[in-house]
């Protein structure tokens, strides 16, 4: 690394913070940054207020306000439109791979036989800095055709086999900062910085290469935040000297209120987007952080909240027939099982429940699923191959049958067990821990978990104390228990890992964080706010 590499270049109002590592300037170039900084100075006023309005409508929904349709657009909803069609290599998403965006993930899933790979910015990465910039320069090898390495650990060479999976990218959502570069003294959003760049550094070159600049958009709340990113894409195709409407997108329907406005995300996306997703784990801590002030809206154990029922089945049929009207893909949702390779009965069992899982998301006209580990892929691949012959299944559509708003906020059935409130602490909590260390993608319990799972864990149990939840013996949750509960676990997970690896680790800054968010008066909207403190 030269004396150059180490200090970003010089662009007017723009200060990185960050340590500059090698290669980095391959990344953090002056063209790079200003068109990064050009995004923040055109669009971060409408980002901010388009948060503001998510608070002031949460505030109403804790005031007692209900989720529902939006009486103003009730024509988009009516009316005879369809978006564009998808381009020629996103026509088949029967499975798409996700995880994140390190050298050897990017590697064995654009090997693994999947049609698509999302690489994850977002939930699946912590956003480290050495991680963010590591992930960005992977990508722009990918496209450079330079991908391969030679693990330095084991010596195993790692190179992209022929007809790679279609690359999708997912950035940030609009509520995370970047807080290494600041732009005219204000801190650069997270979203506009990992968009940015890999817009900037392989938007052209994946359209050399027959594909194209695509995206997953994450954590959307609402069609005006859709409009947003309509307005970031279209601008960055003039800046940038792109083809009209060449920057492609998918939105995952992972948040309460978005359910309730999936056309017109569509329709502010028309030109761009390719499909609608069902963030099934997001969407339920997004449905028990949009209610946590409804008493009647307290769920059962995670493990009862399941796919084909209740809220989580309408809004998936919802989608599905919402999608096929407007010419869109409905894909189906993550399996997040990987391989219990020393144990061939249970790991039957988990490959098992997930082909019952993607059976029924072909049956309910999914177009294609998603898949967390490469073992998964020809399971999934199986099922949709039978299912699905035709590269989709635009043409399906659900039994005609309204779904209104009762529906998307029917509760599921079963009863809340200590059992349930001991696993998500033991689950929250070592996944805080990891995600302190560097790791946003964790296997824990033979699941391979994301941010959403420590989500899920810390809201239900805030939701659960907030209101003295009954469990299924006659107790009540309330802090002395989640005390009790909470050093019982902690005492489990540090047998279950061994004395060493569990005290070199960050536990105590995981177990501090994870009681002060379920302990608090107030919700935190996301975890990953208070811990970015901890690791920017």
């Amino acid at each position: 690394m030269t004396a150059a590499d180490m200090v970003p270049p010089a662009v007017q109002g723009v200060v990185v913070t960050g340590r500059i590592g090698p290669r980095y300037s391959e990344i953090l170039t002056a063209d790079a940054l200003a068109f990064v900084a050009g995004l923040h100075r055109r669009f971060d006023a409408r980002r901010l207020e388009l948060l503001a309005a998510r608070a002031a409508r949460q505030a109403r929904f804790d005031a007692g306000e209900l989720p529902d349709f939006l009486p103003e657009t009730a024509a988009i909803r009516a009316g005879d439109w369809r978006v564009a069609p998808a381009p020629a290599d996103l026509t088949d998403r029967r499975v798409e791979i996700t995880g994140p965006v390190d050298r050897k993930m990017i590697v064995n899933a654009l090997n693994s036989g999947a049609n698509v790979f999302m690489g994850d910015f977002e939930d699946a990465t912590c956003p480290t800095w050495a991680n963010l910039l590591d992930g960005q320069l992977n990508l722009k090898d990918r496209w450079a055709g330079a991908i391969d390495f030679v693990d330095a650990r084991n010596g195993k060479t790692y190179a992209l086999k022929a007809d790679p999976a279609v690359l999708i990218i997912r950035p940030r959502g609009w509520h995370l900062p970047e807080s290494h570069v600041t732009v005219d003294g204000a801190t650069l959003s997270g979203a506009l910085f990992d968009f940015g760049l890999y817009a900037f550094h392989c938007a052209k070159a994946s359209l050399a290469a027959g594909s194209g600049p695509y995206f997953y958009l994450p954590k959307m709340e609402s069609h005006l935040e859709a409009r947003l990113w309509n307005d970031v894409f279209a601008h960055a195709e003039t800046t940038l000297g792109l083809p009209a409407a060449s920057i492609r997108c998918t939105v995952l329907i992972e948040t309460l209120p978005a359910a309730f406005e999936m056309d017109e995300i569509l329709y502010e996306l028309r030109e761009r987007i390719t499909g609608l997703n069902c963030g099934r784990w997001d969407y339920i801590f997004s449905f028990i952080k949009t209610l946590r002030a409804h008493r009647d809206c307290l769920l059962p154990d995670r493990a009862k909240v399941v796919m084909g029922k209740a809220f989580l089945g309408n809004y998936a049929e919802l989608l599905v027939r919402t999608c096929h009207r407007r010419g869109a893909f409905a894909m189906g949702g993550m399996a997040a099982q990987i391989p219990i390779k020393n144990d061939p009965e249970r790991n039957a069992a988990a490959l098992a429940k997930v082909k019952a899982d993607k059976e029924r998301e072909a049956r309910e006209g999914h177009d294609g699923t998603w898949v967390a580990h490469p073992d998964l892929v020809g399971v999934a691949k199986a099922v949709f191959d039978e299912k699905m012959p035709a590269p989709n299944q635009l043409g399906f559509m659900p039994a005609d049958r309204a779904i209104g708003r009762d529906d998307l906020l029917a509760i599921h059935e079963g009863t809340r067990t200590e059992a349930g409130l001991r696993e998500n602490i033991r689950v929250g909590v070592q996944y805080v821990e990891a995600w302190l260390g560097g790791r946003g993608a964790v296997p824990i319990y033979n699941l391979m978990e994301d941010a959403a799972t420590a989500e899920i864990s810390r809201t239900q149990i805030w939701q659960w104390l907030h209101f003295g939840a009954a469990l299924e013996d006659g107790r009540t949750v309330d802090e002395a228990l989640f005390r009790t509960c909470l050093a019982e676990e902690m005492e489990r997970v540090r047998g279950e890992l061994g004395a060493e690896a569990y005290d070199a680790g960050r536990f105590p800054q995981a177990i501090a964080l994870f009681e002060q968010l379920i302990l608090s008066d107030r919700l935190e909207a996301f975890l990953t706010l208070p811990a970015y403190r901890l690791v920017a």
